[in-house]
C-alpha cells in the first residue's frame, strides 16, 4: 500500500496567548494566521481538520519529493512570520493581544505511514496509528517552539540525509518514547532572519497643510482603549452610525493600518481604508479615508482619543477634505460643512448613546 504524508503546522504559544490577552482580538489574530497557513499550502495537501491552534493536512497514497516538502515547510514559515511582521508594523490597537501577537511561533511536524479512514457525519477523516504518532510528535524534546520536525520514517521515504544543511535548514537527530515505542526524528530550528519575508513598510502617516474643516469634541465615560475598540470594531458600527444599509468588512480581521471596509448607503458603496496621523504621546488615533465621497476628492476623518482617567477619556473628531474643483469651494460653505457636520454630530451622539447603554447593561 502506498504511504501517505501527514503534515501538521502548529502555532506555538497559543494557549498562553489566548488566556492572557483580550479574547476577541486573540481569536481574530489566530484566525488570520490559520488562514495564512492554509493559503500557503502549495502542494495541494488535503485539510483534514482545524485543531484549535493547528492544521492537520495529509496527502493520500503518495508522498511528495524531498525538495517539494522542504519548500512547502519553508513557505509555511515565510507566510506565517511575514503576516506577524505585517500585524506588528501596521498595528493601531494597544490591547495585549495585538501587542504580543509577534511573540507567537510556529512548529511544523511531518510524518508518513499507511492511512486508514473513518467517516464522521459524512466526512472522511484519516485515522490510525500513524495519525496518532504524528500528533504525539508535537510533544517532543526539542528545546524550542520554532522548528520543523520530520520523522525518521518520512526522512527515509524521502531519502533525506540526517545531516542535511541549507540556508534555512540545519537538521539534527532526536527521539522520544510514545506509548512505550521509541520514535526517531530529525529537526531543524528555523532562523527567521534566513527566511525571505516580504518587506512590509509601515503605513505612512497622513499630513495636512490646513486646519481640519470640522472639529467636534466630547468626553466619554470609559477607558480610552475601550472607546477605541467600539470605534474600530466594525461589528459595533450599526449600533451608533445610522442611515447605513450595511457595513461590509472582514469579520476575522483585527483593524489595522491599511484594512478596508465598505459602507452601503442607499445602494451606493463608500470604500474606506484605515489611516493615521501624528498625535501627542499617550493619544490613540484611528483614521478613515474614503476617495469616493460626494463632491470631494478625498474625505478623512480622525478619531483622536486622549485618556483623562482610567474610566474617562476625551474624543476629538477631525474631518478634512479636498474639493473636486474650485467652484466647489462656494458650495462647500453652503452644503458640505453643514451636511458633514450634521452627520458627524449624529455619529458622536449615537456613539455616546451606545456607550451609555453598554455601561448600563454591564451594571445591571
Amino acid at each position: 500500500m502506498p504511504r501517505s504524508l501527514l503534515f501538521i503546522p502548529d502555532i506555538s504559544g497559543f494557549t498562553k496567548f489566548v488566556q492572557t490577552t483580550e479574547v476577541e482580538h486573540s481569536q481574530h489574530v489566530i484566525s488570520e494566521l490559520l488562514e495564512v497557513l492554509i493559503s500557503a499550502n502549495t502542494q495541494e495537501l488535503k485539510l483534514a481538520e482545524i485543531e484549535g491552534d493547528a492544521l492537520f493536512f495529509y496527502k493520500e497514497d503518495g508522498i511528495t519529493s524531498q525538495e517539494k516538502l522542504l519548500a512547502q515547510i519553508e513557505t509555511m514559515f515565510t507566510a506565517f512570520y511575514g503576516h506577524l511582521r505585517l500585524l506588528e508594523k501596521n498595528r493601531i490597537c494597544p490591547c495585549n493581544a495585538c501587542v504580543t501577537a509577534p511573540n507567537l511561533q510556529l512548529k511544523v511536524v511531518a510524518h508518513s505511514g499507511n492511512l486508514q479512514f473513518i467517516h464522521v457525519q459524512g466526512n472522511r477523516k484519516p485515522f490510525g496509528q500513524y495519525v496518532i504518532e504524528a500528533h504525539r510528535l508535537l510533544k517532543n524534546s526539542v528545546d524550542s517552539d520554532n522548528y520543523a520536525l520530520i520523522s525518521k520514517e518520512l526522512a527515509n521515504d524521502l531519502e533525506l540525509p540526517i545531516n542535511y544543511n541549507s540556508k534555512v535548514y540545519q537538521f539534527r537527530e532526536g527521539k522520544n518514547f510514545y506509548d512505550g515505542k521509541e520514535v526517531e526524528y530529525i529537526y531543524s530550528l528555523i532562523d527567521i532572519e534566513k527566511l525571505n519575508l516580504n518587506s512590509f513598510l509601515q503605513a505612512k502617516k497622513v499630513g495636512f497643510d490646513h486646519r481640519p474643516n470640522i472639529v467636534l469634541e466630547d468626553q466619554f465615560p470609559l477607558a480610552a482603549e475601550s472607546l477605541l475598540e467600539y470605534i474600530t470594531n466594525y461589528t459595533y458600527r450599526h449600533h451608533w452610525v445610522k442611515g447605513v444599509d450595511k457595513f461590509e468588512y472582514n469579520t476575522n480581521e483585527v483593524t489595522r493600518l491599511g484594512t478596508e471596509h465598505v459602507c452601503v448607503i442607499n445602494g451606493k458603496h463608500l470604500n474606506f481604508v484605515t489611516v493615521t496621523k501624528n498625535s501627542e504621546p499617550g493619544q490613540l488615533v484611528y483614521g478613515e479615508l474614503t476617495p469616493n465621497a460626494p463632491l470631494v476628492k478625498e474625505l478623512y476623518q480622525f478619531y483622536v482619543i486622549t485618556p483623562i482617567t482610567s474610566t474617562q477619556c476625551n474624543l476629538r473628531l477631525e474631518m478634512y477634505w479636498d474639493l473636486k474643483s474650485i467652484p466647489m469651494k462656494i458650495l462647500s460653505y453652503l452644503l458640505l460643512n453643514r451636511a458633514f457636520k450634521k452627520n458627524a454630530s449624529n455619529g458622536l451622539n449615537g456613539l455616546m448613546q451606545f456607550v451609555t447603554q453598554k455601561r448600563e447593561t454591564k451594571t445591571n
